[in-house]
């Protein structure tokens, strides 16, 4: 909401704590930001004191030394949605979970993000990260970001200058933040899309393990990308498979017996044993198939350099 006050910030917060893995140590502060005027509030605060910072939505995404950051950490997460329909465009914050903009698509009956069910993370991550799965992507539907650039500056850039291409885009780069996007939806039916939806969620309870009681992220590995060498993309799981992934373990990480690509944390499970168990499981691809796997898991901390 407008005028919303800056967020308290919390020293040395655990970002285990928020990390769907539940691994990273303390930071110098965490900032807590539901809103884009929170967000710009203590970015805002940040910059005029000098302070480096990196930023974060649902940590679905990430891997964070147990050693902890020399830096703050400003979080944007809400898990109250914060979406708006007019038409067939939504408007949506990045603060906003992946899954509720499925259900709350679904439920409106506008089509085009219901693959989104079940996905772990936020808004924002999605559209830097061009999230998608079962072929789509979120990158095919919006039509334009209210972006604020690492200096402060805020401005709506449309879809079609983020250079959106397989799992990624040209924010990354950027250094700032999606504060909200908009997304050309097409008008499908509610019964329709509310039964895809279960379906998706049923695949993914099938093949996928609940983060909550088995700590996780998603993919480790980004799928093949046509132009590699291994021709046609294909799911990653499979190279992985095909190389011996699932029999793997490293300490108190191991690989999910029914996904290839995804490393799941014992309670004794170390950071570096995530990243020592996905850099052997990248070592056997590329030993058996020739080429090298890239990482979808961003890393923090020492073994990443920051």
């Amino acid at each position: 909401m407008p005028g919303d006050p800056l967020p308290s910030a919390r020293p040395h917060a655990r970002l285990a704590d928020y990390t769907t893995f539940g691994l990273g140590g303390p930071c110098r502060t965490l900032w807590p930001c539901a809103t884009p005027d929170q967000l710009t509030a203590a970015l805002s605060k940040l910059r005029q004191q000098a302070v480096p910072y990196a930023l974060m939505g649902g940590g679905s995404n990430l891997l964070v030394d147990d050693t902890g950051l020399d830096l703050s950490v400003v979080r944007y997460f809400s898990t109250q949605p914060d979406i708006q329909i007019n038409g067939n465009q939504v408007l949506v914050s990045g603060a906003t979970l992946l899954d509720a903009l499925a259900a709350t698509t679904a439920a409106a009956g506008l089509d085009g993000v219901v693959y989104c069910s079940g996905i772990p993370g936020t808004v924002g991550g999605a559209v830097v990260g061009n999230a998608g799965a079962f072929g789509q992507q979120i990158g095919d539907v919006v039509a334009y970001i209210d972006y604020l650039e690492a200096d402060g500056t805020r401005r709506q850039l449309p879809g079609t200058e983020l250079g959106f291409a397989y799992r990624q885009s040209n924010l990354r780069s950027r250094g700032g933040v999606v504060l909200a996007a908009a997304l050309q939806l097409r008008p499908g039916n509610v019964t329709a899309l509310q039964a895809q939806r279960e379906e998706r969620l049923q695949l993914r309870r099938a093949k996928h393990p609940d983060w909550r009681t088995e700590p996780c992220i998603g993919s480790i590995f980004r799928n093949i990308e046509p132009t590699s060498a291994a021709g046609r993309r294909q799911a990653a799981g499979w190279f992985l498979e095909q190389a011996g992934a699932k029999s793997m373990r490293v300490g108190g990480a191991y690989v999910y017996p029914k996904h290839a690509n995804i490393i799941v944390r014992t309670p004794d499970g170390t950071a570096h044993d995530v990243k020592d168990l996905a850099d052997r499981m990248q070592a056997a691809v590329r030993a058996a198939f020739g080429f090298t796997l890239h990482r979808e898991v961003i890393l923090w901390g020492d073994f990443a350099g920051i």
